[in-house]
């Protein structure tokens, strides 16, 4: 409209409240995600794994059922749910989690630098740390979805089985697992977006992913075998987690690192990886 006619007026409806800008982006992040069949596939097959342990945990409470099928009761006795199963849960749905962040963690920022989007949120009321937490929380739902949550709901369904004693017991189990699983999700989401801010194609940044992981298992091994030590071992991610996993579920497992050492290599890898987003997050772009 022309300015010299002055009939333009002040936006007066409601403005959306600071604290919630951040969820626009997941909201329409999610909308593009789950256009791909394949990524709602494998997000479905997630779940196999949980409901064999639902499966398992109500035979292992229910051992009448298994005798109604002529099953013998020493074989019956076997069946039992320990600590160990809520470690076995966490390695493979950590397995689940590390593909699903190759796959959907390279998509979120790669495409915003490349296509020069960035200029565009950041000239608005809208910071770097909003960014950052609004493509973040992306992967730490779709994560969180396919651990923690379903681990806490095996909790809740042992202890409703086997009653008072047994989850006063092992109330700590479920500290165990929202602690464990956190972790982990934290340092996967730092990993896979600060290789998306930094690889603009988004096929090499999820090869890198899947990597990272397994470079530093080789380039750790290797080390060990030359320098004669252990602390290479500190290069591979997973034996990392599995160090605190272990020590978390009280698990007498020794990988060689000690669990201080542990914690403070996955101090490093996220600081490391929210500088280098802050970084990369900015409104302008300095070209050589």
């Amino acid at each position: 409209m022309a300015v010299y006619k002055r009939t333009y007026a002040a936006y007066q409806g409601s403005f959306t409240p600071a604290w919630s800008r951040f969820l626009i982006l997941p909201r329409y992040s999610f909308a593009r995600l789950w256009q791909s069949r394949f990524l709602v596939m494998f997000f479905m097959a997630c779940f196999f794994y949980p409901l064999g342990c639902v499966g398992y945990i109500y035979l292992a409470n229910n051992l009448s059922i298994l005798s109604s099928f002529g099953i013998p009761e020493p074989l019956g006795n076997v069946l039992k749910v320990q600590p160990s199963l809520f470690l076995y849960f966490c390695w493979v749905q950590a397995a689940f989690t590390y593909l699903l962040t190759a796959f959907v963690g390279p998509s979120l920022i790669s495409p915003d630098l490349v296509n020069g989007a960035m200029p565009l949120y950041l000239c608005r009321p809208f910071s770097r740390t909003e960014y950052i937490a609004g493509k973040m929380s992306v992967l730490v739902f779709l994560l969180s979805l396919v651990t923690w949550v379903p681990g806490l709901i095996l909790f809740v369904i042992q202890a409703s089985l086997a009653g008072w004693e047994w989850t006063k017991a092992n109330l700590w189990i479920a500290g165990s697992l929202f602690i464990g699983f956190t972790v982990w999700i934290l340092m996967l989401s730092l990993l896979a977006l600060a290789l998306s801010a930094w690889i603009k194609w988004k096929i090499a940044a999820g090869g890198l992913v899947l990597g990272v992981f397994f470079a530093g298992a080789g380039f750790g091994t290797a080390l060990n075998s030359v320098m004669r030590t252990q602390y290479g071992t500190l290069l591979n991610l997973t034996e990392v987690m599995f160090t605190i996993w272990s020590k978390l579920f009280r698990w007498p497992e020794d990988t060689g690192i000690s669990v201080e050492a542990s914690w403070i290599c996955v101090g490093v890898v996220c600081a490391t990886c929210l500088w280098l987003l802050v970084r990369r997050v900015r409104a302008f772009e300095v070209v050589k």
